[in-house]
């Protein structure tokens, strides 16, 4: 069975998404699109320039944060008890304030193991941010 990741164009939606985040985010100064299922940081935009080694780290962070071992483990309790019986993830977003910075991870809709990933200044309007990305995210719809 095909998936979109595997459809021509589906680079350039990745690509196009990048931007579109980069530049509509507000206090964006990096965006990113991961692909959790390969482990692969597929396309990415930065004001600054960062050590390879830092970009590779992103991804498995990323991977960490949504499908790490305890958090599977939670989110298999809470479907449990809902008795939800579906394979779709329970944590769709996840927001990581670091001392300078604010990093917001998306799951894409349409594909969850594709993750949509902002940093943006700390000062950055919270609501502003989930705002513009979910409106982002949504217009993509991978």
């Amino acid at each position: 069975m095909a998936t979109k990741r595997m459809t021509p164009g589906f680079s350039d939606q990745v690509m196009g998404l990048v931007k579109t985040l980069r530049t509509d985010a507000p206090d964006c100064v990096a965006s990113g699109v991961v692909d959790m299922s390969t482990g692969m940081l597929l396309s990415y935009e930065t004001i600054d320039n960062h050590p390879p080694e830092v970009l590779d780290l992103l991804a498995g962070a990323t991977l960490d944060l949504f499908q790490g071992r305890t958090v599977a483990m939670i989110e298999d309790v809470f479907k449990e008890r809902r008795g939800i019986t579906s394979d779709h993830h329970y944590f769709q977003e996840i927001l990581v304030n670091s001392e300078n910075l604010t990093h917001l991870f998306v799951r894409m809709t349409e594909q969850q193991d594709v993750v949509a990933v902002v940093v943006c200044r700390k000062s950055v309007n919270v609501g502003m941010l989930f705002a513009q990305v979910r409106r982002v995210v949504r217009e993509y719809g991978l």
